[in-house]
């Protein structure tokens, strides 16, 4: 039912990279970025028998960010179910992270703890607005948290190594 009907926030998070920024700070092509995220995400989910879900790592930039707002990490199963987009529209690389299912809040179970509370108020998700405001900006945020990580890693994965070198110079 979640499926049909959806839980929580529905977001799409989108981004448009010009052709020259895509190559000299994600050290790639839009070119390179869309087929890998056909072959990986689209072609790859599907032959692993995935349903309502292509994406790299959506579960991987949620559990920080659930942890670090108060959230429930248990709704990373249904917050993780999405899919990435990828298009080149004139040269420049278009991407987008859709995320149908992101259940969270501001206010409620497990956000009375300090840091959780100085996270949110950074985020600006504890300020005096409309009721569901403050949650609304709150899954925005994190819709953009995962975009960034998806683009992160599928431009890392568009160069033999790359992610393999990065998490050994910076893993722990």
């Amino acid at each position: 039912m979640n499926g049909i009907l959806g839980r929580g926030k529905y977001v799409v998070s989108e981004i448009l990279i010009p052709r020259e920024l895509c190559e000299r700070r994600l050290k790639t092509t839009p070119e390179k970025v869309v087929d890998l995220n056909i072959k990986k995400n689209l072609i790859g989910t599907m032959v692993a028998g995935g349903l309502r879900s292509a994406n790299a790592h959506y579960a991987n930039m949620l559990l920080a960010f659930y942890l670090a707002t108060g959230q429930d990490a248990a709704n990373i199963i249904e917050g993780s179910q999405g899919i990435v987009h990828a298009e080149v529209r004139d040269g420049d690389l278009y991407f987008s992270c859709t995320l149908p299912n992101l259940i969270m809040g501001s206010v409620g179970n497990g956000k009375g703890i300090e840091f959780v509370e100085d996270n949110l108020k950074a985020l600006g998700c504890k300020e005096d607005r409309e009721p569901g405001e403050n949650a609304r900006r709150l899954a925005a945020i994190c819709a953009a948290t995962v975009l960034c990580g998806e683009l992160s890693l599928m431009a890392a994965q568009t160069n033999p190594g790359e992610l393999m070198e990065s998490h050994l110079k910076m893993e722990r």
